[in-house]
Parts: structure tokens; C-alpha cells; sequence
């Protein structure tokens, strides 16, 4: 029996977070909700489709951070979780450095290769 994992991120800012999805190569699906085992359901800002089927979803805490929620259980079983989980750290933030470099130096043109 599985069920779905909440857990606390230092991300906020869900657009940065999506273009990080999108630049891993995942589409970042906007709001919807997340089942777990029987009745479970977590509402999520952010969710993506994993190859497997899988779904890790985000939620917005009080504190304006956002969540990571998903069947861990399951998913642990697959040894890419943590890899992705750290890529997509990584990448959030490298586009939050992209993101504040554009806003301290208007007209500047930034951007960040693979």
C-alpha cells in the first residue's frame, strides 16, 4: 500500500520551475489533482507525466514554497528519482540565476546551453 508524500522544496516560483521541466524534457502539466491509494488525493499546482507513468506534482504552501507530492514509495523503486529530483534542482536553478541576471541588467541577453 502506497501513499502520497509531501514533501517541503526550497522552490516558489512555478514558472521557472516549468521552464525547468520543459528544458529536461518533460511537459508540465498546469493544476489537476494526484491519487494515491484508495480515496487519497492531493490538488497540485504543477504535475508532469514520468516514462512510466508515474506523476510528481508540486503544491503551494503558505510560506509560498512549493511541495513535492507523489507516490515516493513507488517511485523510489526507480533508480532515476533521484537523479531527476537533483536535475531538476539544478536546472531551477540555473533559470532562477538567468532570471535575476535579466532583471539587474535590463537589455542584457541572457541564456543557458545545455
Amino acid at each position: 500500500m502506497s501513499h502520497l508524500t509531501i514533501l517541503p522544496t526550497v522552490l516558489r516560483d512555478a514558472e521557472g520551475l516549468a521552464a525547468s521541466l520543459v528544458a529536461l524534457g518533460h511537459t508540465p502539466i498546469y493544476g489537476g489533482v494526484l491519487k494515491g491509494f484508495a480515496t487519497e488525493c492531493q490538488p497540485v499546482l504543477l504535475q508532469v507525466v514520468l516514462p512510466g507513468g508515474e506523476r510528481l506534482g508540486w503544491q503551494r504552501h503558505r510560506d509560498g514554497s512549493l511541495a513535492l507530492v507523489g507516490d515516493l514509495q513507488r517511485l523510489s523503486r526507480s533508480q532515476s528519482l533521484q537523479r531527476l529530483l537533483g536535475a531538476i534542482t539544478r536546472r531551477y536553478a540555473a533559470e532562477l540565476a538567468l532570471s535575476q541576471a535579466a532583471s539587474a541588467f535590463p537589455g542584457a541577453q541572457v541564456s543557458l546551453a545545455s
